[in-house]
């Protein structure tokens, strides 16, 4: 996320009386807080943490990690635009020190030896040049925008017949935030829902579920989906036939693909038949046309290939284990 608000760096007098000695030493003199002692090295409440000199937000607690190294570390900045990297030869080391872009504070340095599955970076940060503000006092302090990093969202894309249906569906599920139908994995761009239903562009009429990983999990939404679908039907799902109908689960995250497999091999060990259901990346996705969208909220009698009692199955569905927050 790149900032919008206007910071600004105050007049050296200013900071001279808003900053402790020892916040004043490490952002203007490039000093070092002692580890282990410092404030916020054992932080890991939600929310941000902002430039002591400007307020700008810099790391978000959800980037923050427990390196042992006795300061603050983060795998990343919010956004790249709000700090500078420079070549530090201080101390008989080579090492690359981070400044906060617009109010040139020093931050600390990073290292390329942070966690892998994280992109491989440590940001080790100086508890004296930041600010946490916890997710409780983020509306009112002004940084409201921000929460959304707290929770971040993930992404599957499930094809299960007629979308009208499978979205009205996969919207009952608690964890499930948000939901969008489409057309997927065609060969044709922009396609239109007369197109698609020519059966010759190759889409499958498709539905974008967003949900969150802390309240649902990839396995448990996944074991949803084989409830609401004939996994061994070709092409054809309720009374709906061609290849735009057809199941398919397409990824963007290629780390989902171990419990994509997971969990399709666990359903097709109750058939005999084998599988028709699709499970590949996601080449290509075009939203459908508004009135697809949310269409059974729209048009509550409307045309569904799912049964009643499926939707008031997926609203009181709960795993049998209860995730636990990173």
């Amino acid at each position: 996320m790149i900032t919008t608000e206007k910071y600004e760096r105050p007049s050296d007098d200013v900071l001279r009386q808003r900053l402790t000695a020892e916040q004043w030493a490490v952002t203007q003199n490039a000093a070092t807080e002692r580890p282990f002692t410092n404030e916020y090295d054992h932080e890991f409440r939600p929310g941000i943490y902002v430039d002591i000199t400007t307020g700008e937000p810099l790391f978000v607690s959800t980037d923050k990690f427990d390196s042992g190294c006795g300061w603050p570390a983060f795998s990343k900045p919010i956004s790249k635009d709000v700090v500078t990297e420079h070549s530090d030869f201080s101390h008989g080391m080579v090492r690359t020190e981070v400044r906060s872009r617009t109010g040139n504070a020093h931050l600390g340095h990073v290292f390329d030896d942070g966690p892998k599955d994280k992109g491989g970076m440590r940001y080790c940060i100086n508890s004296a040049s930041l600010r946490f503000i916890p997710e409780n006092r983020m509306q009112t302090e002004g940084y409201g925008k921000y929460l959304q990093l707290l929770h971040p969202f993930k992404d599957i894309y499930l094809a299960g017949g007629c979308f009208w249906g499978t979205e009205h569906y996969f919207k009952q599920i608690e964890g499930v935030t948000e939901t969008e139908v489409g057309y997927a994995n065609g060969n044709i761009d922009n396609p239109t829902y007369k197109q698609v239903c020519t059966d010759l562009t190759g889409f499958a009429e498709t539905v974008h579920v967003r949900y969150n990983p802390d309240v649902v999990s990839l396995e448990f939404l996944l074991e949803l989906y084989f409830k609401a679908i004939d996994p061994v039907s070709v092409n054809l799902q309720g009374h709906d036939k061609g290849s735009q109908y057809r199941t398919g689960i397409y990824y963007t995250d290629a780390s989902d693909l171990n419990i994509i497999n997971k969990v399709y091999a666990e359903q097709q060990a109750k058939y005999e038949q084998p599988f028709a259901v699709e499970k590949l990346p996601l080449r290509n996705f075009y939203t459908a046309e508004e009135y697809h969208q949310d269409y059974l909220e729209k048009n509550p009698t409307g045309y569904c290939h799912l049964p009643q009692s499926l939707f008031e199955f997926a609203r009181q569905a709960r795993p049998k284990v209860k995730l636990s927050k990173q």
